[in-house]
């Protein structure tokens, strides 16, 4: 009986292709789905998958063998990818993930860190089949088999049948806010054909006049601060902005058997001025999204990283508001300016150079350029004739070498491991950081031997997460709680350092500042600190040292639509505001209180209103 069964199944190339692919989609529901596939699963992969094979069996008179194969081969990949992209970046990936292809190379060891083998097994017929398409002996009576045509009337019933259902499992779905709940509830495959035809409904525009600073003031509940405090304390001085890469903030102060990891960034934390409850705000574009957010106070773009989708357009940055008081402006980044399209985003900024591999050539390369040791080494010089002149300059560096997958070589190393650390992605972490940070304390000593820390006021954050949730296994899980003292959350991943010093005997000193603070609101805090007006710049942050009410921050991207942070807590939306969760932050500070269905409303505004603004902008000027 089984026998007979497999030889009918093995006969049936519908039915055969149909079961090999729900197996596929079963695999994939494992690794992305917190509670796996259930038996509705095949009700929300199966429509699809069946309107392709019935295509195929309409329309293929020859070749019918083949024309599945590399459908099946399409669809696989759809799933391959979805479950490879998942593991870095918690989302779904979608057709615009394909604007990235050409940086996986340069990406390669973070793909084949997140390779799982057992993963490979989807394709594991692929190749069978392959095998036996050109082995023709011994598959012929097979392939004659498989070649037969189906009932027309049949794959009709079957046709209309599975469109009915595609279209019961998209459209009640599609005013979900969350993503992964949208891709859940509609299956993948069906989530991937929403998102390309909801992608040509362009949304509609804010007219421009209601755009205004008074408007996003309202929303966020700023209100106007008569004499603010620290106005102007670092006029006239220069501007270092220093981006750490992949660092979150619960480095700062960590001991790991008695022994510091970031001593250099710790007397940092503990001589100048420290937010620890500051976030990232980036989204596909990663670092560049952060170096976006940062120099324009704009958010990131509702989709597509901002380096592809803004970088048309003539953007109101920190560098020309600098630039129209007197300042020299640069960027460095051991990397090509090609990398994250960049070599059209530093104009698109206004950044009067920027410093690329060119500059900082290839000797001690780790992963992507030059070590953290040169570029500091190079930049410090740099910066030293830029201070020679006879204007401030601003300068915003970008560190390199704790990028993932963090395994440095072992000329890097500068401290030793636990055990238990040994051979872990947490453990890759730790080591990673503590280079980091030990290349930053060089920096730190050279800028003070030739005079630039003094007359500078220094700003120090990181870039976005290193340790993604979604990305740790069991063991790494616990090494993250043993680190806590409890299971890690959302709120912890995408929390990252802020410090603001000002160099010896300028207007810092020893304190912790327990507002909440985003990538967002560092150009209104930097210009504060200068003593420059933003009256006639829309910005979307604010000084940290002047809210009066609370803050509000909408992320993008690594979290649902919809989500938000606010004084109190992460609120993390689900279908809506009803079924979202809630992560209580740590910290102390301002009184916490629930995010409300309000705030939600007002976040989603205010990102409406940074996209509209965006699209008005007037276009780059070749």
């Amino acid at each position: 009986m089984s026998r007979m069964l497999t030889r009918r199944i093995g006969s049936r190339s519908i039915l055969l292709f149909s079961l090999l692919m729900i197996f596929k989609s079963y695999c994939a529901w494992y690794v992305i789905f917190e509670d796996g596939p259930s038996w509705v699963t095949w009700l929300k992969e199966i429509p699809i998958i069946l309107m392709a094979f019935c295509l195929i069996e309409w329309l293929a008179s020859k070749r019918k063998l083949l024309y599945y194969w590399i459908v099946n081969l399409l669809l696989t990949g759809v799933f391959f990818a979805v479950m490879l992209y998942y593991k870095y970046y918690g989302v779904i990936a979608t057709y615009h993930a394909l604007d990235r292809v050409n940086q996986v190379k340069a990406v390669s060891d973070s793909v084949y860190t997140l390779l799982n083998p057992t993963y490979l097994i989807v394709f594991a017929d692929i190749a069978i089949i392959g095998v036996l398409m050109v082995w023709r002996k011994k598959a012929v009576n097979w392939k004659k088999a498989i070649a037969r045509k189906e009932n027309r009337k049949v794959l009709l019933a079957l046709f209309s049948l599975s469109l009915a259902v595609c279209f019961m499992n998209i459209f009640p779905n599609r005013a979900s806010m969350s993503e992964m709940v949208k891709a859940e509830k509609m299956g993948i495959l069906g989530y991937e054909a929403y998102t390309i035809f909801a992608d040509n409904e362009e949304p509609e525009l804010i007219p421009k006049e209601q755009i205004t600073q008074q408007a996003i003031d309202e929303l966020k509940g700023i209100k106007p601060v008569a004499a603010p405090a620290y106005h102007g304390a670092a006029a006239g001085k220069n501007l270092i902005v220093l981006q750490l890469e992949s660092f979150q903030n619960f480095l700062v102060d960590l001991k790991i058997d008695g022994v510091e990891i970031t001593p250099n960034l710790n007397r940092l934390a503990h001589s100048q001025f420290y937010f620890p409850k500051f976030y990232q705000q980036v989204g596909q574009g990663t670092t560049s999204d952060a170096e976006f957010v940062v120099n324009t106070s704009l958010y990131i773009p509702p989709r597509g990283p901002a380096v592809q989708e803004y970088v048309d357009r003539k953007l109101p940055s920190l560098p020309r508001l600098l630039k129209e008081h007197g300042y020299d402006t640069a960027t460095f980044h051991t990397n090509t300016a090609e990398f994250w399209n960049r070599r059209q985003l530093y104009p698109a900024l206004g950044f009067d150079r920027y410093y690329d591999q060119e500059f900082f050539g290839t000797e001690d390369t780790v992963f992507f350029g030059a070590s953290d040791e040169v570029l500091y080494d190079k930049v410090a010089d740099e910066l030293a004739r830029m201070d020679a002149q006879d204007r401030p300059f601003y300068s915003h560096i970008l560190s390199m070498t704790a990028h993932h997958p963090f395994t440095i070589p072992e000329r890097k190393y500068k401290m030793k491991l636990p055990e238990r650390y040994e051979d872990t992605f947490v453990g890759n972490y730790i080591r990673a950081q503590n280079y980091a940070d030990y290349a930053l304390g060089l920096f730190i000593d050279e800028l003070k031997r030739n005079g630039v820390w003094d007359n500078s006021l220094i700003v120090i954050y990181g870039d976005h997460f290193g340790l993604p949730i979604y990305s740790l296994d069991r063991k790494d899980q616990e090494l993250m709680s043993e680190i806590y003292g409890r299971e890690y959350e959302y709120k912890d991943m995408i929390n990252i350092p802020l410090i603001i010093a000002s160099g010896d005997g300028g207007f810092t000193f020893p304190a912790t500042f327990r507002q909440l603070g985003g990538q967002v609101d560092l150009l209104p805090t930097i210009a504060n600190l200068l003593g420059i007006s933003l009256d006639d710049q829309i910005h979307f942050g604010q000084d940290l040292f002047n809210y009066t009410a609370y803050n509000l921050l909408p992320q993008r991207y690594y979290l649902p639509t919809g989500s938000v942070i606010s004084n109190g807590e992460l609120f993390v939306t689900g279908s809506g505001y009803e079924d979202g969760r809630r992560f209580t932050l740590a910290g102390g500070g301002a009184p916490t209180f629930e995010v409300t269905e309000e705030h939600v409303n007002r976040a989603l505004k205010l990102l409406s209103l940074s996209d509209s603004y965006v699209r008005q902008l007037p276009a780059l000027e070749p």
